[in-house]
C-alpha cells in the first residue's frame, strides 16, 4: 500500500492506493497542514510514501514533520530523464516541475496517443506528450485567479472580478472573467493544433479544470488528481527514485 502526496502552491492533495485502486483521496490547504498527522494512524498498512512538492523546502520540511510514523517511508520525487514509459526531453530534465512530471507519467498510464496534459491550478501548465512517450515541451501560464489578481493589483480601476463567462460580456466583472477563461482556452487549443492530424486527446486536471472544460472546443477528458496517478506509477519504477 502506498500514500501519494501532491504538495502544490495552494493545497496538498493526497491518496491511498492498495495496488489495485484508490482507497481514499483528499485535499487540504497548507494552512491546515496539521490534518496530515491523522493519516498514518488511519492507514497503518502504508509501506511507501511518495511526495511531489512544488511549494518550496520549508513546506517539504513541515510536511515531513507531520507524517510521524510515515517519515521513514518518505520518497521525495523530482523529474528524471526517463521513468515509467516517459522520456523527459526538457533541456535540463531535473528542472522540470515535479508536478508536471507526475502529471505526464499519469497521462502515459491512461493513454498512448499524442496527448496534451493540462494542469489548471494556481498556474496553468500545458504540456505535450507524444505517442512514443517523449515529453516534447510545454507552456506555463498564470492560473485564472492569478490573472484576475494581476488586473486588480496592477491597474487603477479594475476589480478582482467575480463575474461569469458569457459570449458577449456587458459588465466589467464578466469581461475580466470571460477574458481570462478565453485566454487559457485559446492557449490550450493552439497547443492542441500543434499535435497535427494524428488521433490526440487533451487530459485536463486541477482545481480549475471543470471551468476550462466547459468552454474547450477540442476532444478532452477530465481526470481528477492526475499527478497522484503518476506518483502511483513512479512508486513501482526504481528509475524514478533518486
Amino acid at each position: 500500500m502506498i500514500a501519494c502526496l501532491d504538495s502544490g502552491n495552494t493545497r496538498i492533495k493526497w491518496g491511498i492506493h492498495d495496488g489495485r485502486s484508490w482507497l481514499a483521496q483528499g485535499a487540504l490547504a497548507h494552512s491546515d497542514l496539521a490534518g496530515l498527522a491523522a493519516l498514518p494512524a488511519a492507514w497503518p498498512a502504508v509501506r511507501r510514501v511518495m511526495l511531489a512538492n512544488v511549494a518550496g523546502p520549508a513546506a517539504a520540511q513541515r510536511i515531513a514533520t507531520q507524517l510521524g510514523a510515515w517519515a521513514p517511508l518518505l520518497n521525495t520525487l523530482q523529474a528524471v530523464p526517463a521513468a515509467a514509459g516517459v522520456v523527459n526531453d526538457y533541456q535540463q530534465p531535473a528542472r522540470l516541475g515535479v508536478d508536471r512530471w507526475c502529471a505526464l507519467v499519469g497521462a502515459r498510464a491512461l493513454t498512448h496517443a499524442d496527448s496534451l496534459v493540462v494542469m489548471a491550478g494556481t498556474a496553468t501548465t500545458i504540456d505535450t506528450l507524444r505517442a512514443d512517450g517523449h515529453f516534447a515541451g510545454g507552456l506555463i501560464l498564470p492560473g485564472l485567479d492569478l490573472m484576475r489578481r494581476a488586473l486588480a493589483r496592477d491597474t487603477a480601476g479594475l476589480p478582482f472580478a467575480d463575474g461569469h463567462h458569457v459570449d458577449f460580456p456587458r459588465c466589467t466583472d464578466d469581461a475580466i472573467v470571460t477574458g481570462t477563461i478565453e485566454a487559457q482556452a485559446g492557449a490550450i487549443e493552439r497547443a492542441f493544433r500543434r499535435l497535427g492530424n494524428a488521433p490526440a486527446l487533451c487530459l485536463l486536471s486541477g482545481g480549475n479544470a471543470s471551468v476550462l472544460s466547459a468552454v474547450l472546443g477540442i476532444p478532452h477528458r477530465l481526470v481528477e488528481n492526475l499527478p497522484l496517478e503518476g506518483m502511483r506509477c513512479l512508486a513501482a519504477d526504481p528509475a524514478s527514485l533518486n
